[in-house]
Formats: C-alpha cells, structure tokens, sequence
C-alpha cells in the first residue's frame, strides 16, 4: 500500500515539528527528502534509530533536521515508520510535507495512522480513542483515567465480563443440549450469582461516564453570596484578568457570567452570580432566582462572606441554603487583608473547608486550590476513575439492559434458548467496545474525531 504523511505536531511557529510517513515505503520517501551528514542510507537505518542531515528537494537542501526510524512492526502503526523533526516554521513544514507527496507519499486521512494501528491489532478501540482523550486532557484526573485505557485497563475489565459470559453461554448451551445430565439448573445461584457479577461491572463503568462528562467539561462550580462579598473579585482572581465587573455597588452582578477556570489540576465551569438577598429591583431579582437555581446544579460551591463585618442573618440562611443543596462546599472569608474574620470562624465551623483569601491580593488561593484537589482529585480506579465515551456508555448500556433480561428470565425460569439469547446481545455489546466486533460504520465514525496526523 501506498505511505502516507502527514504533520504530527500542531501547525504554528515553535522550534521543531514532525511530519510523520507511514507505511511499506515510508522509508523509501524518507530516502528522497532525507541526506544523512553521516553518510549511512536511510534503507540501511536500523529501528529506534536517528539520523542527523539536511532536508534537500533536488539537490537543494531545505533544512537541517533529524530523521528517526521505526521498523516494522515495532512502531506506533505497526508498519515502517519514519518521522523528520524539522524546525517549527509554518512555511518549512508545509514544504517537507509537499516534498514527501511528491516523492510517492500521499497526505493521510484523520487518525489514519490510529487507524492502521487499530488495523495491525497494535492497539484496540478503546484504547485507540485513548489517544484523543490524551491529547484533549485538561487536568491530572482526565489525563490518569485516559492512560489507564490507554495502557489496557480499560479493556481488561472489559475481557473479565466477556469471558465470564462466555462460560455462562457454555453452560446454557450444555444444559439445552444434555437435559438429562447432571448440570446446574438455568435458575441456579450460582448462574444469577454470575449474571449479577456482570451487571455490577458494568454498571460501575457507566459511572465513569458521568465522571468523565464532569472532568472533561470542567466541575460546574458556583460563587454564591451576599451581595458586596467579592465574588467577581474572586472570580476575576481565578480567571487571572477582568472579566467581571466590581465596584462598590450592591447588586453590580445581575446576571450568570460562567468561564473556564483552572484551579491546580481540577478545572471548573465556574459561574459567578447576582448576590442572594430579598431586592425589590425586578432585573435584580431575576439575577438572584438564576442564582439560587445554579446553586442547585453544582457539584462545587464556593460561597463566599464578607470578613470585613460581622455575620448577619443574611449569612446565616445563606449558609443553610447552601447545606440544603447538597453539593461539596467551600467556605471563603474574604477580605483577610482587612480583618481576619469578625467571627466567621465560629459560625462556619461546621463545614469541612473554611479558607481565609483576599480576592485582592490572592492570599489563600493555595489553600483553595488544595481544597478543590482533596475533594476532587481523590478519585479511585476502582471508584469510577475510568471516564468512558458516550460511544462506550452506550455499549455498556446495551449490556446492562440485556443482562437484566437475562436475569430476569434465569429467575422466572425462562428456557435455556431465551436466556441465551440476551447473554449473547450483552457480550456482543461490549464486544464493540474494544472493537473486537465492530462495522466498518463504527470505525469511521471514531476516527473521523481525530486531528490528521494521530
């Protein structure tokens, strides 16, 4: 087949960039753009070797750079592989990549080189959409969870359930086939036990979608509190520029302004919010009904109260409020470069995270990025920590509903057959998780998510 190329790094101006050839000829291409200083010819490179030379187009050089080869099928596609680290200039990679199409390459198709990996059986569905989870990463959890698919855990988990349904379709087959022998009854405990086994598997890789919907997205975080609290102060604090506006007049924010903001390793689509109090000012008051709903669908909530003056009964129902709502809760006493807190202390001491900050200064922003990683950042691999796609939550749904079907008919004491019939749609559900049964229209559909050059 014909070697195909393509820019592996990101297109802009940086020191190097990598234009990628894959396939049987790879290494002939490379041949025709690539001179080593060393005068070894690229055909005679061993694998996970490198050659420093010049790039030429005739016998004009185009630049300086470093050729790296990989042998198959010991690389990244499973074919040969040559990849030229040129420098980094817009104009020059473009060039190198025109000069390997006009030597016998073609330019590749998204994630075609995941693609012809997937194909070499190199890697399997699951973990070949790892490498865009890789890629797309925004904080320490996401990154951890896609190197656990990447590296086959995810797969592993699933293999474990398959092959306990294979044996359990054994044992339907033998008891439909040999009635009269002494097998365990279809209605058996130990075949429900097995079932059951399944499912709680299954289910508990479902949960690592809605994880994984969360930490990929960004936690939805709230700022709430009384008006004048420092709450667009502390949200243009986070976002490190001004992004709301603040000043000395009660009631400012009226309306919802949510962005992106990293807090350590833990992301958050934070919302700052029109201050919580009673208010005759209609615009006003539809601010505060925002608020109070947003309160409600956070799984963070920063609350924040004025340091500066003593607690009032404003601060104490918005305590309650925010207790009632259920969410983890981070208490901020803000303006600690005026006071240190007129008696906050007291009255928060029963919520497991009350930080002292100065939204102005920035004193206590580690101490709330700390708190942020404890409550978020503690996730166990065994607790959902796997974050699968929509495509794998849906397969692992299918096999949920299939399982409890099955189930359902072991314990009504359904024929061999029928129960038969809903393991065997359940394995091949997760089956097309790792792709080990899967359509062409499946494939394509994953890989057309992906950049050209992965």
């Amino acid at each position: 087949m014909q070697a195909v190329c393509a820019v592996a790094t990101a297109l802009g101006e940086g020191a190097v960039a990598v234009v990628r050839i894959s396939g049987e000829d790879a290494l002939k291409v490379a041949s025709e753009v690539f001179v080593p200083y060393s005068g070894i010819a690229v055909g005679d490179m061993k694998g996970y070797t490198c050659a420093y030379g010049k790039v030429v187009d005739g016998g004009e050089r185009i630049d300086d750079a470093v050729l790296t080869v990989f042998r198959a099928p010991h690389s990244y596609t499973g074919e040969d592989v040559a990849e030229i680290s040129c420098h980094g200039g817009v104009y020059i990679t473009k060039r190198v990549l025109r000069l390997c199409c006009e030597n016998g390459a073609r330019p590749a198709e998204r994630g075609e080189f995941t693609r012809t990996a997937f194909v070499n059986g190199k890697l399997d569905l699951a973990q070949a959409e790892s490498v865009m989870e890789l890629i797309s990463a925004q904080g320490e959890l996401t990154l951890r969870s896609a190197n656990l698919t990447r590296t086959g855990e995810l797969s592993d988990r699933i293999g474990k359930v398959r092959a306990r349904l294979t044996s359990l379709l054994g044992e339907l087959a033998a008891w439909a086939d040999y009635p009269d022998e002494d097998l365990p009854e279809v209605g058996g405990d130990n075949m429900t036990a097995t079932v059951d086994e399944c499912l709680a598997a299954a289910e508990k890789l479902i949960k690592g979608y809605d994880n994984g919907m969360m930490f990929r997205n960004g936690i939805p975080a709230v700022i709430v509190g009384k008006p004048n609290v420092g709450k667009s102060t502390l949200m243009n604090l986070l976002l490190g520029y001004e992004r709301a506006i603040v000043t000395d007049i009660a009631g400012t924010t009226r309306d919802l302004l949510e962005e992106t903001v990293r807090l350590g390793d833990v992301t958050l689509r934070l919302t700052d919010t029109a201050g919580l109090r009673e208010t005759e000012d209609a615009v006003e008051r539809i601010g505060v009904e925002l608020a109070r709903k947003k309160l409600g669908e956070s799984a963070l909530i920063i609350a924040v109260f004025d340091g500066s003056t003593a607690p009032d009964d404003e601060d104490k129902l918005l305590i309650e409020e925010v207790k009632s709502c259920g969410g983890r809760v981070i208490a901020l006493i803000n303006k600690t470069d005026i006071s240190e807190g007129n008696g906050y202390a007291e009255l928060l001491g029963g919520m497991a995270y009350v930080i002292g900050i100065s939204a102005k200064t920035g004193k206590g922003r580690e101490e709330l990025e700390a708190a942020a990683a404890e409550l978020f950042g503690g996730l166990d691999p065994d607790e959902g920590m796997i974050f699968v796609n929509e495509r794998q939550r849906f397969c692992l749904g299918r096999a949920v509903e299939s399982l409890e079907r099955a189930r359902d008919g072991i314990l009504t004491g359904m024929s061999p057959d029928v129960v038969t019939i809903d393991i065997t749609e359940a394995a091949a559900a997760l089956a097309e998780i790792t792709g080990d049964r899967i359509t062409d229209d499946i494939v394509n559909e994953v890989f057309s998510r992906f950049c050209v050059g992965k």
